[in-house]
C-alpha cells in the first residue's frame, strides 16, 4: 500500500466482511479510507463504522465522482458482487459509455465484468490494488494448515478437482468443485460455494468423503474476486461429509483463518494450500 501520499484508500465494497477488514487494516496503518458501498451487495453493518456512500452498481459516474471528492487515488475492490443482468443494470451516463466500449462481452462471465471495472478505474486515473496488498495475512499460504492430512485417495480427488476447476475457469464459469472417489459431485456456478456444498451434501456417496477444490481461474483479474473461504466454508464442508479443502496458495483469501483452522481441527478436516501448477503440489509442509 502506497500510504498517505495517495490520499485515503478508496474501497468499492461488495458483500461479506472483507471490505471492513480492508478498511480496518488501512486505518491501523494510519491511512484514511472511503467506501463506495454497492447497494444490494455491501453489508450496511460492515461499512457503517467508516466514511461511505451507498451507490447502485450501474451508477459508475456517481461512484467515480464520490471517490474523487474523497481524494482517493488508490482503489481496492473487496467482496463478492453478483454479476448483474444487462437489463437490470440501469447504467448512468458514464456506465452507458462504458457499456458502449466493452459491449456485451463484459456480461458473458464474471471475469469480463470485473476486468472492465478495473480497466475503467485505471482510465479514470485510479490505481487498483488487490485486497491482499492491504491485508497480506488473509492470503492463503502453501502447505497444510491442519493436523489432518490427505491420504492417497484424497490427493487423487484433489488432482481430479484441479482438472475440473481449470476447465470451468477456462470458460469463466466457476472457481470450485467437489469430488468424491473420483466422481464430480458438484461444480460451482452462479450460486456460489455455500450453495454448491449444500447440493453436494445431498449427493454424497458411501465410503470415504470427498474434497472441495477452489482455484483462481486461468487468466483471472487477481485484483478482484479471488476465491474466498471462511468459517462457513468449513462448516459447509463438514455438513457435506467432506474430508478436506484444497485451495490455491497465494491465490485464495482465507477469512478468520484461526477460527477456520480450529473448526477444521475439531472436525478432522484437512486444509491444504496448493500450487496447482507445481509438479508435486502434494508435498506441502504444515504452516
Amino acid at each position: 500500500m502506497s500510504g498517505s501520499a495517495a490520499g485515503p484508500l478508496g474501497i468499492v465494497a461488495g458483500g461479506g466482511r472483507l471490505p471492513g477488514q480492508v478498511a480496518a487494516a488501512a486505518r491501523a496503518a494510519g491511512r484514511g479510507v472511503f467506501i463506495v458501498a454497492l447497494d444490494a451487495h455491501a453489508d450496511p453493518e460492515v461499512v457503517a463504522p467508516f466514511p461511505h456512500e451507498t451507490i447502485r452498481l450501474g451508477a459508475v459516474g456517481a461512484a467515480i465522482d464520490a471517490l474523487k471528492r474523497a481524494g482517493c487515488r488508490e482503489i481496492v475492490l473487496a467482496g463478492p458482487v453478483r454479476r448483474p443482468s444487462l437489463f437490470d443494470l440501469r447504467p448512468d451516463a458514464v456506465g452507458a459509455r462504458l457499456l458502449a466500449r466493452i459491449g456485451r462481452a463484459a456480461f458473458a462471465g464474471d471475469d469480463g465484468f470485473l476486468a472492465a471495472i478495473v480497466r475503467v478505474l485505471g482510465e479514470e486515473g485510479f490505481t487498483v490494488l488487490g485486497a491482499h496488498e492491504v491485508i497480506s495475512e488473509v492470503f492463503a499460504p502453501e502447505g497444510l494448515l491442519s493436523g489432518a492430512a490427505p491420504d492417497a485417495a484424497a490427493l487423487a480427488d484433489i488432482a481430479r478437482g484441479i482438472a475440473v476447476v481449470r476447465a470451468l475457469g477456462a470458460v469463466d464459469v466457476g472457481q470450485g468443485a467437489v469430488v468424491q472417489q473420483g466422481i464430480v459431485l458438484a461444480v460451482e456456478a452462479a450460486e456460489g460455494t455455500d450453495a454448491m456444498l449444500a447440493r453436494a451434501a445431498t449427493l454424497r456417496r458411501p465410503g470415504p468423503g470427498g474434497v472441495l477444490v477452489k482455484l483462481v481461474k486461468p487468466g483471472q483479474e487477481r485484483r478482484a474476486d479471488l476465491p474466498t473461504l471462511g468459517v462457513r466454508t468449513v462448516r459447509g464442508a463438514v455438513e457435506a461429509g467432506l474430508r478436506g479443502i484444497a485451495f490455491e496458495a497465494e491465490g485464495a483469501i482465507l477469512m478468520d483463518r484461526e477460527v477456520m483452522v480450529r473448526e477444521a481441527e475439531a472436525a478432522g478436516l484437512f486444509l491444504l494450500g496448493i500450487d496447482p501448477g507445481a509438479a508435486r503440489w502434494d508435498e506441502g509442509k504444515r504452516e
